[in-house]
């Protein structure tokens, strides 16, 4: 069972607005619930957030636009996906802000505009340097002034998007960093002034106060994650998701007896192990299998065998426990406490990437 604390989600946000809020600036805060907010399920972490005071919300595609909508969200969603894959009329029956990324996205949200008489907000993707979506800033003079004299769009804002900023040790973030004032300059030489500009995920947000610009857009920090091998001295968070399970079943090992598919570990003395109902189809990473470790009764418990479809195995061995004892996969039990950050840097991987796995069939509550 995923639990979800949504007044930790609120307090970070909080947190992060106070952090933005120096030397008179107060940058607004756009906070990024992609991928089903970042598997802590978007609907209730989307109305948490616009209750503490979320100016904007972004999404990765028009229909998790629509999903917000459909659960009550009323503040503005900025979608950063292509146009190109989805039913483009949700723009409109849903209220939703576009990111306009390439000459041809742009013709086609104009041409529907047109045809329902309207003018539609969106925003205006630069590409810096990372080389995925956006009009590429080197080319804006050839790109960009049919854009700006389409009837139908209203160019609200331009933004990018770092593709380092979690390496410090890579100039390529500066770099963007001018490429993009440098972009914004041209903009108002063309006539494009006074919009909103961002560029700051939460990597960017922790190292660099220059790429607050009028508005950060915060994923991870959202929730109680920094991403690796950044700190957050100044910034207090708390962790949005808890991960547990119970021991179903509790085995003893003969020596040289192994658990699991494959046989990769194997016992030599006797052991005891438990059987955790969490496995791979609930996004579990098979590489945990001895690796990660749990929380049992308020000890860490490392995990033994593979990760299999449905199940994991727990070494127990000393340990008086039973079928129904919870077990802890993410979060705190008494004192000890298992972060996502701890299990990414286990299977040398990020920890975005854990949470996003959680799979559809672990039940999320919220607290």
């Amino acid at each position: 069972m995923a639990t979800v604390h949504l007044e930790a989600l609120q307090y970070n946000l909080r947190q992060i607005g106070a952090m933005v809020r120096q030397d008179g600036r107060a940058p607004a805060v756009i906070a990024v619930v992609k991928a089903n907010a970042y598997g802590h399920g978007a609907a209730q972490v989307a109305m948490a957030l616009e209750a503490a005071g979320a100016s904007m919300f972004a999404c990765a595609d028009l229909e998790e636009g629509v999903a917000l909508r459909e659960a009550g969200v009323t503040r503005p969603i900025l979608v950063f996906g292509a146009l190109s894959v989805s039913e483009l009329s949700h723009v409109f029956t849903h209220a939703l802000t576009p990111t306009v990324s390439t000459p041809s996205a742009a013709r086609a949200l104009e041409a529907d505009a047109a045809a329902r008489g309207v003018t539609i907000g969106c925003h205006l993707k630069i590409d810096t340097g990372m080389n995925r979506l956006g009009f590429r800033h080197d080319n804006l003079g050839r790109t960009i002034p049919a854009v700006l004299a389409m009837l139908h769009l209203r160019i609200e804002a331009a933004y990018t998007h770092f593709a380092t900023a979690d390496q410090p040790e890579s100039p390529w973030m500066e770099e963007q960093r001018h490429r993009f004032d440098r972009s914004l300059a041209a903009l108002g030489a063309m006539g494009l002034r006074g919009v909103v500009r961002h560029a700051a995920n939460s990597a960017a947000l922790l190292r660099d106060a220059r790429t607050w610009y009028d508005a950060v857009r915060p994923g991870l920090l959202l929730y109680g994650m920094v991403p690796p091998p950044l700190a957050a001295a100044n910034l207090d968070l708390r962790p949005a998701l808890s991960l547990t399970s119970r021991i179903v079943a509790v085995k003893g090992l003969r020596p040289g007896e192994g658990t699991g598919y494959g046989m990769s570990w194997q016992g030599d003395r006797p052991r005891s192990i438990a059987i955790v109902p969490a496995g791979y189809a609930d996004g579990l990473d098979t590489r945990l299998a001895g690796r990660g470790h749990v929380l049992v009764r308020g000890r860490r418990r490392q995990v033994v065998g593979s990760i299999c479809m449905d199940m994991m195995m727990v070494d127990v061995t000393g340990e008086d426990v039973s079928p129904g004892d919870e077990v802890v996969l993410i979060g705190r039990q008494d004192d000890q406490e298992i972060t996502v950050r701890e299990i990414a840097g286990a299977i040398g991987t990020i920890p975005w990437e854990i949470v996003c796995r959680l799979g559809s069939r672990i039940q999320r509550v919220s607290s």
